[in-house]
């Protein structure tokens, strides 16, 4: 009986000591290195305001978009300070993987229909070989088409442009996210002889959040001095395009973000509101306008077993 309990006794503490070895030696295998973490959610959407930001639509994910400005605040109380009139963009984006995707929208300023796509080149980390900033790249080709006086030679090509940007951003904190977009814009045709066909611009941005749903935004276009970009005023006379300046209110809601906006360009592609904006700040040239932002799950993404 003692030599069986005896024999009993042994056999736990030889279990036991091995588990603890193992144990042990798993616990020395282990790579005690941080893992690499992505940021994600630097902004609530693929837009800052109206310029593009750092975000794509997940893979498998369709973004539909409803743009509106109404007219500019100096209209006066007949025009009831813009609200009699407005302008409209119809977006669609979607992420064909978690760095590619594509878009397209049509505006009804200048009728002009655009396509899009934005590559994810690098993104931000922490943990093992971190990395301080996303960058990404977006490029967008453009079609004006607006009727002409049919006494002109209207040629195809006379009406694209196009839009090249390089997006790099930071996600400082939980909070605050700041962006600077460096960009190049082709016309094909420009208003008069003396302007330049290529145009470049660099834009700031930023956001913050003031609860877990809601953040303020904005962003400024810097247009590069010593290029011409002009228009024709109502006298005749010819004035340079002004930089574009926006603020915002993002409100996240489910499925939906809602976009609330003070800017003082009309257009809401980029091509325009960047290098196109005649409308000044200090002239109650303002624009009031929103944007709904819907997201539909189109391909759920592949589970590997």
């Amino acid at each position: 009986m003692i030599r069986n309990k005896t024999l009993v006794l042994i056999f736990v503490l030889t279990f036991l000591t091995g588990n603890l070895f193992a144990q042990d030696l798993m616990d020395m295998l282990k790579d005690s290195t941080p893992q690499k973490n992505f940021t994600y959610a630097a902004f609530k959407t693929t837009r800052i305001i109206l310029g593009q930001s750092i975000e794509n639509p997940a893979a498998g994910t369709l973004q539909f978009a409803i743009e509106h400005n109404f007219n500019a605040l100096n209209q006066g109380s007949y025009n009831l300070w813009g609200l009699d009139g407005s302008t409209i963009r119809f977006g669609l984006e979607y992420g064909i993987n978690d760095k590619l995707s594509v878009g397209l929208g049509r505006s009804s300023y200048e009728k002009t229909y655009d396509a899009s796509l934005k590559y994810k080149i690098i993104r931000q980390s922490t943990g093992k070989n971190h990395v301080p900033i996303s960058i990404s790249y977006y490029g967008e080709i453009l079609y004006n088409t607006l009727k002409i006086d049919p006494a002109k030679k209207d040629y195809a090509s006379s009406r694209v442009s196009y839009v090249s940007q390089l997006l790099f951003a930071r996600k400082c904190s939980n909070a605050l996210s700041l962006q600077m977009t460096p960009t190049y814009i082709h016309k094909n045709l420009v208003s008069f002889r003396s302007d330049d066909n290529n145009l470049f611009s660099l834009g700031l941005g930023g956001r913050y959040k003031i609860t877990q749903r809601t953040s303020v935004n904005a962003e400024y276009y810097f247009q590069i001095p010593g290029y011409v970009n002009s228009y024709l005023n109502a006298d005749g006379s010819k004035t340079k395009y002004t930089n574009y300046l926006g603020i915002g209110l993002d409100v996240e809601t489910g499925g939906h973000v809602f976009q609330f906006r003070l800017s003082n360009a009309q257009p809401m592609f980029d091509r325009a509101f960047i290098s196109e904006t005649s409308n000044k700040w200090t002239d109650k040239g303002i624009f009031l306008g929103f944007t709904i932002n819907r997201v539909f799950s189109i391909a759920h993404p592949k589970v590997k077993g």
